[in-house]
């Protein structure tokens, strides 16, 4: 192994990220403890990716719409910098303006993801399927591996 690839690189040198689609839910918290411990023992940024579409994007509406989500998105980051900066670990936070599962692809791509990092709540695989989750809709659309962490009951 090189030293490039033991600090989580790719042989081209570029530093590959941990991904994790965060919205504050308790899915959402489980995966972020997840993703700060493995983001720390790879040496690898956390990219926080909240994606949120809105309603429409016609109209004197959509930039109101777009600024309610980007506020919404860096409130719910804001608890998730905290975290992985006490614990070391350097972030990126994306806010975009687009389905978690477009936005989640997309940074992935940008950001060299290693792994995308999602939470589940609360949904049976049947429903999931039905109704299109986004961790079941990872699943089948990424290109890169997706690592789903149930919410801590209790």
């Amino acid at each position: 192994m090189t030293a490039q690839q033991e600090a989580g690189r790719p042989t081209g040198g570029k530093t590959m990220s941990i991904v994790l689609g965060y919205d504050e839910s308790p899915g959402a918290r489980s995966a972020l403890e997840l993703a700060i411990d493995l983001a720390a023992r790879l040496g690898e940024p956390l990219v926080l990716v909240f994606g949120a579409a809105p309603p429409g994007s016609v109209g004197e509406e959509a930039g109101e719409h777009y600024q309610a989500i980007a506020e919404m998105g860096r409130t719910a980051t804001a608890h998730a910098v905290q975290a992985a900066r006490a614990a070391g670990v350097a972030t990126v936070v994306e806010v975009l303006p687009d389905k978690p599962v477009d936005a989640l692809l997309d940074a992935a791509e940008r950001h060299d993801a290693r792994v995308v990092v999602v939470g589940t709540y609360g949904e049976t695989p049947l429903r999931g399927a039905i109704l299109g989750s986004v961790p079941h809709k990872l699943l089948h659309l990424s290109r890169r591996p997706v690592l789903c962490v149930p919410a801590v009951e209790g």
